[in-house]
């Protein structure tokens, strides 16, 4: 009874911070989720897909579009870590942080080093920021015109040129002729609604917005070649992510813009980043974890430089104000904080784990078949073709079933440990009321969580041996 009521005395206390703790994990899961869903491609434990030969007349989009060819020859590329790198960083990051801290110890006004930081982030944010949005005008339309949804027993396969869904059969995707093909342009129960003619057209219209790109060359004679596709998406990303830049560095700094350049920066590092081994990742979060650790608690530095400056390398979330001190004095804002390197650290692993799960996925799909060779005899792996995953998210939402799905066991069990990791950080500082290192609690989470998920599988072997590093993959796409 004592130890219940200790239990309902606590969480009596911590009842008001609660949208607060909310707002915070889920903030700091969104770019992680995202992040490492959108670093997906083809494992090497699987194959290239055959590309499909289509009929004469046959449209681009009535299969896969050219975009999804792309996705399916992509194999993941990531700047991958060293142990070096791994020894290195904390170092590194070490020496910056002692920098900055001497600086705004010596100079008076901190205007002028906000200013130049500032500047020196606005030159990564213009690209994070506009990448990010869109791609989230990319998952957004595809919720709302999805190229393939079911209804009823048939999957739909959208065909934006002519206009209309051809109907299939949800278990083989055979096309069926016993049912016509659809006319509208909605999805599900929505294609029942009668539409007006020029209604019609026009979200057909708008459904092939996306589909619709430009090719922009740049050329500087003898230096410099660039060539790149942009659509609609990403123009308006462009222009969006500007202003918002433009807004953040030369009119005002609101916590839901920071939050914005926090979350496009987090969701781009998970892409490009990667810990390339399981032994890498967990040497750099362990040594990280006591990098944390000794500028927390035995140096005032990393609370100093975090409050000091007003640059986008965090996440903030808004407090309920303070009163004044006396009734003609105005309130007091409060915003509590979460470091990026509190969710892009961790974050990096868990990518590793989701990008590990697809591999095992595929390397349980590989068959041997015997190939006979100078009289010889011996067996062959043969892999898997790949299905792309990176750009079927919001096709999901439609459909009960998908091809590419796959179990993702070591991906939920990291962001289980990160979860915990992060309401044990919450707890400690409601109750200690003192700044905490958030890697001193995710770390172990995240680590915690992924080895022994292995150990009881029995995949520690399989786990130790996997490696991102980039290798020469002609003998084995087959």
């Amino acid at each position: 009874a004592e130890l219940f009521g200790h239990l309902a005395y606590y969480f009596f206390e911590i009842q008001p911070d609660l949208p607060l703790f909310t707002h915070l994990i889920i903030s700091a899961l969104f770019p992680i989720y995202t992040g490492a869903h959108a670093s997906l491609a083809r494992p090497s434990s699987a194959a290239k897909p055959a590309k499909r030969a289509r009929a004469p007349g046959e449209d681009v989009d009535e299969h896969e579009d050219d975009e999804d060819e792309e996705d399916a020859d992509d194999v993941q590329r990531m700047e991958g870590l060293s142990l070096q790198d791994a020894i290195v960083m904390p170092i590194f990051a070490g020496v910056t942080l002692t920098g900055l801290y001497l600086l705004i110890k010596w100079l008076k006004d901190l205007a002028l080093l906000n200013q130049i930081l500032n500047a020196y982030f606005a030159f990564f944010a213009f690209g994070s920021v506009s990448r990010f949005l869109t791609d989230a005008m990319d998952f957004t339309h595809g919720v709302v015109f999805p190229r393939r949804f079911v209804s009823g027993e048939v999957l739909w396969d959208v065909n934006v040129r002519r206009r209309s869904a051809c109907p299939k059969d949800v278990r083989t995707g055979e096309t069926r002729n016993d049912i016509a093909a659809m006319s509208s342009p909605l999805p599900g129960f929505l294609s029942a609604l009668p539409l007006p003619g020029a209604v019609r057209d026009a979200l057909w219209m708008i459904r092939g917005l996306p589909k619709q790109k430009w090719t922009v060359k740049a050329y500087l004679h003898r230096i410099a070649a660039f060539r790149t596709r942009i659509g609609l998406h990403g123009i308006l990303g462009l222009g969006l992510g500007t202003a918002a830049v433009l807004y953040f560095n030369f009119v005002d700094k609101p916590w839901f813009l920071t939050n914005l350049m926090g979350f496009a920066f987090s969701y781009i590092a998970l892409q490009l980043m990667s810990p390339t081994t399981f032994a890498t990742g967990s040497l750099l979060l362990s040594a990280l974890f006591f990098y944390d650790i000794y500028m927390v608690f035995f140096t005032p530095m990393m609370v100093t430089v975090a409050k000091s400056l007003d640059i986008p390398i965090k996440l903030m979330f808004p407090r309920p104000d303070i009163p004044g001190a006396t009734p003609d004095l105005p309130s007091i804002k409060q915003h509590a904080m979460l470091g990026l390197g509190d969710v892009v650290i961790p974050g990096i692993m868990i990518g590793l784990a989701l990008r590990f799960d697809l591999y095992l996925f595929y390397l349980r799909k590989q068959k041997k078949q015997p190939v006979s060779d100078d009289s010889k005899t011996r067996l062959e792996i043969v892999k898997a073709p790949y299905l792309p995953v990176s750009r079927i998210w919001a096709d999901k939402l439609w459909t009960r079933t998908s091809a590419a799905s796959f179990p993702k066991p070591y991906f939920t069990a990291s962001m289980v440990g990160y979860v915990f990791g992060m309401v044990v950080t919450l707890l400690v500082m409601r109750f200690m009321d003192h700044a905490q290192p958030a890697l001193l609690y995710l770390v172990p989470g995240v680590l915690i969580s992924l080895w022994s998920t292995a150990l009881v599988r029995g995949e520690l072997r399989d786990m130790w041996d996997f490696s991102e590093a980039s290798d020469e993959e002609d003998d084995g796409d087959k």
